[in-house]
């Protein structure tokens, strides 16, 4: 395990860095337990002349938590459901998905 992987487990196991979520497959019904990491960040996008900004909802999850997220798959934060919308990013070390969720 690399020094980055290790600082991740870290990051991801400490209670006020992450949240417990569940991630249920679309296509099985499965259900796993998951630690995210929740960020809300506004995204500014350019329509012709004009300019929207809209909330969002992205999450980061440990590679090793859930191993392959699809589009469709839902994400229960608390008593909110989401559903990953568009394909999961990893990051540069293979070791964090970046999940954007819209409410379900």
């Amino acid at each position: 395990m690399s020094v980055f992987a290790a600082a991740m487990d870290r990051i991801f196991t400490h209670a006020s860095m992450a949240a417990p979520a569940l991630w249920i497959s679309a296509t099985t019904s499965e259900e796993r337990p998951i630690r995210i990491i929740r960020r809300a960040p506004d995204r500014v996008t350019d329509f012709g002349a004009g300019r929207f900004v809209s909330d969002t909802t992205v999450v980061d999850v440990r590679v090793a938590d859930l191993p392959a997220p699809r589009p469709g798959d839902v994400i229960v934060i608390g008593a909110d459901s989401h559903v990953i919308q568009g394909e999961p990013l990893r990051d540069q070390e293979r070791l964090i998905w970046t999940l954007d969720l819209r409410p379900a």
